[in-house]
């Protein structure tokens, strides 16, 4: 196992180089210069040219990439040209509000969906199945920042049981993470479904039922662990899709997390720090997927990482 781990992190650089050059090159094809916004709105030409060459934006664009790459070989993602300090400061000062975000997001998908698919699956074309698909479809329908916003509407401001943003509590946590748990709970709850049906009609458990297993340990000791190969994928896959999420909720709700300090960047073409918090985000995925594929292992005993 200690082989394929070390070659799957091998794996991750060229992984993040790619990562790296699109996301430089996507960022200056915009247009705009964030000298000017640096100099200020009464800046002189000359005075922008001064600042555009301060931070070397000047210079031609593999010479940037080139001392971008330079830099991240010893570790330093640059300096903000927002807020003149280091970027992987910045970004860790935002990541525990972030990755609690998306941790609360992820159980409470887990709790729902599990639970919805379970239930679906077990009573297939019941009432039960019908309103639990029916549901699942509109929070698969809904978008992230429009269900963040009814909930705004509904549990801050007419209910008034919980505040409409912030990041200092755990209360303030509990709104933004349903309005992202709730979309991914819905895709969770149709593959659980899916999945279970697949297995609950093979000969194995036919042959717990003769033995007079009880249904519940048929469905959660026999069935479930033997569906849960695709199950795991797709938490992995919709952590990574969270942590996206996480750049509009906290717009939302106002959270000091690495999606609202992304969009603040873009708002201000802050380069670097844009290229370090998506440089982060992707490397954090990569490694998301590497526990997940180690995670098989578990629930599956006959596969091996040779």
């Amino acid at each position: 196992m200690l082989s394929y781990i070390v070659k799957r992190l091998l794996q991750m650089i060229p992984t993040l180089i790619g990562v790296s050059l699109l996301c430089f090159i996507i960022i200056h094809s915009v247009p705009g210069n964030p000298a000017h916004l640096i100099a200020g709105v009464d800046a002189t030409a000359e005075e922008i040219k001064i600042v555009t060459e301060r931070l070397g934006l000047d210079r031609p664009l593999y010479e940037q990439y080139g001392s971008y790459v330079w830099g991240l070989l010893q570790g330093d993602l640059g300096t903000s040209l927002r807020s003149d300090r280091p970027v992987a400061e910045e970004i860790l000062s935002r990541f525990p509000n972030t990755i609690m975000l998306t941790l609360l997001s992820v159980v409470i998908m887990v709790i729902i969906g599990l639970f919805a698919g379970v239930i679906s699956a077990t009573k297939p074309n019941s009432v039960q199945d019908n309103t639990a698909m029916m549901v699942s479809l509109f929070g698969i329908s809904m978008p992230v920042f429009w269900s963040g916003i009814m909930l705004i509407l509904v549990f801050s401001y007419y209910l008034q049981w919980l505040p409409s943003g912030g990041s200092t509590e755990f209360k303030h946590y509990i709104l933004p993470a349903l309005a992202l748990g709730l979309s991914s709970s819905a895709v969770l709850a149709r593959l659980t479904r899916s999945s279970i049906l697949e297995v609950i009609n093979q000969d194995f458990i036919r042959t717990a039922r003769a033995k007079g297993v009880r249904e519940k340990l048929v469905v959660y000791k026999h069935t479930l662990k033997n569906a849960l190969i695709p199950i795991i994928t797709i938490i992995g896959l919709e952590f990574g899709h969270l942590l996206g999420g996480a750049v509009l909720t906290e717009t939302v709700f106002s959270m000091n997390g690495l999606g609202r300090y992304i969009i603040q960047s873009i708002q201000f073409r802050d380069y670097l720090a844009i290229q370090g918090s998506i440089l982060f985000v992707a490397a954090l995925f990569v490694i998301v997927n590497l526990v997940v594929d180690l995670c098989y292992g578990s629930v599956d005993p006959r596969i091996r990482y040779d």
